[in-house]
């Protein structure tokens, strides 16, 4: 079907303006003012934004964990996506210890294929480095078009590799043309404190914020910049929550150094008082966990000065029945929350509606800047000629409310129950498709597609 957009004020990282848009075969082919074409379908969007469909680059759908998984599979993850205007989002393939990459890609394609409802693209998180794998990494970047490695310094004995492996991967993917993301976390204190938290008996949710205080996440984070330098690989930090971790980033860039870093929606508006309440504080257990009030205030900041690029979700949803594994023993609560709904609506509200960042910075975050780094870059995350249609009109007067009881996510709580928020997804196109309308979706299981990625597009 073509559409004709009409009268919209178009953001991208960069633009401003109020044009026509009209799109045909999935793509942007023409942008101009009072465009004369006849399409099979015109939309109005008088007073209203129109910016490129969100990116949510840090999402575990159907992800087994602590003896379950995640609640949102392909299908209800991508869908709830989309309405809250996020077209396309980025899953992390775990490898099994011992096992190839290529066996857990298989595992992941098959979670996958025919049950996307938006478009979707892999990280392969890589648990065991060996020369076989490394083998794997080359065909993986080649080939498979998954261009990013993520590694973890926590959870030994499942997914932590050590310094020395990440070095040898980091050599690998450096000759390559891919990146290296990291969840960076000094395990060993962790799992140190973990224990020692509950020898004394202190097992509510509030021990797992105390368990991983800001200096496991800045040392790790410094550690990881270090690697990183040795290697000349570039690299990426995800969901990034404190002060502490930022400034090891800020010492990074004194050497000019290829560094990319993401935090999350959660980070920037909650904070670790939730765990004080003994009987809900696992909803917010997640790691790293929430921080202080002056770790949002550095988060903020890090967005305006450049430091940190990317706003992702690290969605990752569990009914509260799964939650309450740990209702006696804050370490076997499932980690994650449901997010991947509301990052859009949340940073427009909180971010760009109280002053905090502007409308180019708040496409830049949701949209464009995870398309350049993760090798997308101009296909998604702007609106321009000859790129996908991913578009999203999007009502910045609307007011609404977030609940369990509207929301789209397979969770049956909401971690936001009782926000207000002013800016509302209205309609959200998918490569050219009608994807959300009048508050249906009217994609199914199968419209989302595999992105292959190339090298990254953003430098700093």
């Amino acid at each position: 079907m073509s559409i004709l957009i009409k009268n919209g004020r178009i953001i991208t990282a960069s633009d401003d303006y109020v044009a026509d848009i009209y799109i045909e075969n999935e793509l942007i082919v023409s942008i101009g003012k009072n465009l004369k074409i006849v399409a099979e379908k015109t939309i109005d969007a008088t007073n209203k934004l129109i910016f490129p469909g969100g990116i949510d680059p840090h999402v575990h759908l159907d992800m087994p964990f602590m003896g379950t998984k995640s609640s949102d599979d392909y299908e209800t993850g991508t869908r709830a996506a989309l309405f809250g205007g996020t077209t396309m989002c980025i899953d992390f393939i775990l490898q099994t210890q011992g096992d190839t990459l290529y066996n857990a890609l298989k595992t992941w394609q098959e979670k996958s294929k025919g049950k996307a409802v938006g478009d979707y693209s892999y990280h392969m998180a890589v648990t065991d480095f060996n020369e076989n794998v490394a083998k794997e990494v080359v065909q993986f970047i080649k080939e498979e078009g998954i261009t990013s490695f993520k590694t973890f310094m926590a959870y030994k004995g499942a997914l932590m590799i050590d310094d020395g492996q990440m070095v040898q991967l980091m050599k690998v993917v450096k000759e390559n043309g891919g990146l290296v993301t990291v969840h960076a976390t000094n395990g060993d204190m962790i799992d140190t404190l973990i224990a020692k938290n509950k020898k004394e008996g202190n097992l509510t949710p509030l021990y797992h914020y105390l368990s991983q205080p800001e200096i496991t996440e800045a040392e790790a984070s410094g550690r990881f910049t270090d690697m990183l330098f040795y290697t000349d690989c570039p690299g990426y930090i995800v969901h990034m929550t404190c002060e502490g971790a930022l400034n090891a980033v800020r010492r990074a860039t004194l050497r000019n150094q290829k560094l990319f870093v993401e935090t999350c929606s959660q980070y920037l508006v909650l904070d670790a008082s939730l765990y004080e309440n003994d009987k809900e504080g696992a909803k917010w257990v997640m790691s790293p966990p929430l921080r202080e009030k002056k770790d949002q205030i550095a988060l903020w900041s890090g967005i305006n000065q450049g430091m940190i690029q990317v706003v992702g979700t690290d969605h990752c949803p569990f009914m509260w029945e799964q939650k309450l594994m740990g209702k006696d023993d804050f370490s076997k609560i499932p980690n994650g929350h449901p997010a991947i709904e509301h990052r859009v609506e949340l940073m427009y509200s909180e971010g760009v509606r109280k002053g905090k960042i502007s409308l180019n910075k708040f496409v830049e975050v949701c949209s464009t800047n995870a398309a350049k780094i993760f090798g997308m870059y101009p296909r998604k995350g702007t609106i321009a000629i000859g790129s996908d249609a991913d578009i999203v009109i999007f009502d910045p007067k609307k007011e609404h409310e977030i609940s369990v009881k509207t929301h789209h996510m397979n969770c049956d709580y909401s971690g936001y129950e009782g926000w207000k928020l002013t800016g509302k997804t209205e309609t959200v196109l998918l490569r050219g498709k009608i994807a959300i309308e009048n508050e249906k979706c009217l994609l199914k299981a199968g419209d989302g597609e595999f992105i292959a990625r190339g090298k990254t597009s953003l430098t700093i």
